[in-house]
């Protein structure tokens, strides 16, 4: 697993999306988000340009998993926002890698949600949304889809968040979003998927940016796993292993 936090301090400059301030803004603590399995904190980044809100999960307040390399949850969130921003969808705040209070870490823009609504209560009325989200964490190998990752803002966009536990490189899918198995995939859907499986080739330039976030076999399986979906066409079936999270919300 790269190393080197310092590599990436200044990527949010060079990215459109990223507020200025959350890339380069000094970083202060606001408070502990409850109910994390890690140490998240919402922090203030300010700037001459201003300021924004933001969620700062650092790496030494990541729990050990069996499962994962300790110390890369972060860089794991950084990198589901790469790929999402190479498909141009969905939808997950900008995040970047930042040295904060706590040290190195990642840093996402907060967003302002209606937190009475996630995945179960909107799937019906937001199904091509869904489906997007579905896709992508087929591509990332999301081992932790809940539905309360699933954000509405107050501009009625649907926000993802939460992808620390991604990009493993055997299959690890866990989701409550099974509502797709067996549809065919949109042709506009694959056309996406079939441009970001030739920037995961060897010196592509969604390869380049994973590289520095994840290990090589890892982002070898998501191309490969991109591969399969533009090879089948399909939404597939759940599996192998346990296909649902717990707690589902």
């Amino acid at each position: 697993m790269p190393g080197d936090e310092r590599t990436l301090d200044a990527a949010g400059l060079n990215d459109p999306s990223v507020p200025h301030a959350l890339a380069v803004g000094e970083i202060e603590l606001l408070g502990v988000l409850p109910d994390a399995s890690n140490h998240t904190f919402l922090v203030r980044c300010t700037a001459d340009e201003g300021e924004e809100l933001a969620v700062y999960k650092p790496r030494r307040g990541e729990t050990p998993l069996w499962d994962f390399p300790d110390g890369t949850l972060h860089r794991r969130e950084v990198a589901a926002y790469r790929v999402a921003r190479a498909l141009g969808w969905p939808d997950v705040p900008p995040t970047l890698l930042r040295d904060g209070p706590w040290g190195p870490g990642s840093v996402q823009l907060f967003v302002e949600a209606d937190r009475r609504h996630h995945f179960f209560t909107l799937e019906d009325s937001r199904a091509e949304a869904f489906r997007r989200v579905a896709l992508f964490d087929l591509v990332i190998n999301n081992a932790d889809r809940k539905a309360g990752h699933c954000l509405l803002a107050t501009d009625g966009t649907i926000w993802l968040v939460d992808h620390g536990v991604c990009f493993a490189a055997e299959p690890k899918l866990r989701t409550v979003i099974w509502t797709f198995v067996g549809e065919p995939i949109p042709a506009p859907l694959l056309a996406d998927l079939r441009r970001v499986e030739r920037q995961l080739s060897p010196g592509g330039a969604l390869r380049v940016e994973l590289d520095v976030l994840l290990d090589p076999d890892e982002v070898d399986a998501t191309r490969s796993r991109t591969a399969a979906l533009l090879d089948t066409k399909v939404f597939p079936e759940p599996g192998p292993g346990r296909p649902f999270p717990w707690p589902p919300i």
